[in-house]
């Protein structure tokens, strides 16, 4: 075995256990040591790491991050909840509005940007009415994993794939043949999610919701104004899209962007900044430069090879790309797969976007909005371990690629 594949292994298992004797391991820790490895061990060069680190990513991921911190921050994001959530009384309502919700959100404003707004929100929602704060992580995460497949702009995959796959019509295209699948996959998830806490969904005591105050209200109006510069922009895109116009803004260049007005003009951005979730950028960081590391040495693709497959099936593009991007992560998965596929057909792309998103609901590392989420609970002092996870995650990640199989064949054939 290289000691690359070891080391990244190592890293699965410390993100598992999250625990050796007396010291709790977190998953940026597991990560940044495993990068560290690789490149104190020449494995992968000074300047590979710094090729491999994706900047327009860490960029997109900061920005968000900034606005997230604002709409906290300023009591803005726990008063919009109040707003949306006050007439919800009881626990099955709520999951499914945090389910739908943010499904059919995170379809528009990506799925990194509900885990980094979301996560403080469900967390909150948890504490207030005593949930247990495992169910609405899990929803949140399990519902804008499985929201962002049905749209171009749902995740950074997906936006690859449409710009890179020759799409006429991309988001006609994507909504069409992703659909009405993503919708049953919707009502599958609360039906597991039901399942596995069904203690909480037959709690016999009605929601009453407290109004929220402001907790800065100078900031809050920022805060609502990088909301508006970022719903405006992305619905800029879409509409640039729509018209195959070749002007597009880059999801990095839109987040900065909405970060400007907290940053410029609050007089708090210095706190704000010095409670940046620093340690997922870091996490992010590490993982690019692992990842590349284990990439170079060719183990995977020889694997893949030797497997004597036909890599441009719809049941081996779902399988693969849903398994390998648990390895690699699903944006480079997607990079690397597309090449593959030679003039490839609307019906392999949409099997390769669902492939590589529902990769996302089996495992913490199969997508980044999974470790968002995770780090961002630990910083709110909670948590979703790796085992918990998976055997909600696994079973329902096996069901949903069944269900957009099952649809491809029918809607296609």
């Amino acid at each position: 075995m290289n000691l690359s594949v070891l080391t990244l292994f190592a890293v699965f298992v410390l993100i598992a256990v999250r625990k050796i004797g007396h010291f709790n391991i977190r998953i940026w820790q597991s990560m940044t040591c495993g990068a560290a490895v690789v490149l104190a061990t020449g494995e992968i060069s000074g300047l590979d790491a710094l090729k491999a680190i994706d900047f327009n990513v860490m960029l997109f991921l900061f920005g968000m991050f900034v606005v997230g911190q604002a709409l906290v921050a300023s009591g803005y994001l726990y008063a919009l909840a109040y707003h949306l959530f006050n007439r919800v009384t009881s626990v099955p309502q709520l999951v499914c509005g945090i389910l739908f919700g943010a499904a059919l959100s995170s379809a528009l404003l990506m799925n990194d940007t509900l885990a980094i707004i979301g996560t403080p929100l469900v967390l909150r929602l948890a504490r207030e009415h005593n949930i247990n704060s495992k169910l609405l992580l899990l929803t949140l995460a399990y519902a804008i994993t499985i929201g962002s497949v049905m749209s171009p702009l749902g995740n950074p995959q997906n936006f690859l794939i449409a710009s890179q796959g020759g799409l006429p019509a991309p988001f006609l295209t994507f909504f069409k043949a992703l659909g009405i699948p993503t919708l049953i996959n919707l009502a599958v998830t609360y039906l597991v999610l039901r399942l596995a806490y069904r203690q909480q969904f037959i709690t016999a005591m009605p929601l009453t919701h407290n109004p929220v105050e402001l907790l800065d209200k100078k900031l809050a109006k920022l805060a609502q104004a990088s909301l508006f510069l970022l719903i405006g922009l992305i619905t800029l895109n879409i509409i640039l899209s729509a018209m195959h116009s070749t002007m597009q803004l880059k999801l990095s260049h839109i987040a900065l962007i909405a970060a400007l007005p907290p940053i410029l003009f609050s007089p708090a951005r210095l706190h704000l900044l010095k409670n940046l979730d620093w340690s997922t950028l870091l996490f992010f960081a590490a993982m690019f430069v692992l990842m590349s590391s284990v990439w170079q040495t060719g183990i995977m693709q020889q694997q893949v090879n030797e497997l004597h497959i036909d890599l441009t099936t719809i049941p081996a593009i779902m399988l693969l790309s849903a398994s390998l991007s648990q390895l690699i992560s699903n944006v480079p998965l997607v990079a690397l797969y597309l090449p593959m596929l030679t003039n490839p057909s609307p019906e392999s792309l949409m099997a390769l976007a669902a492939g590589s998103t529902i990769a996302g609901n089996l495992l913490i590392l199969g997508a980044a909005s999974n470790v968002i989420i995770i780090q961002h609970a630990e910083k709110h002092e909670a948590s979703l371990g790796f085992f918990e996870f998976a055997r909600v995650g696994i079973p329902l990640g096996f069901a949903n690629l069944l269900i957009y199989w099952v649809w491809f064949r029918c809607w296609y054939d």
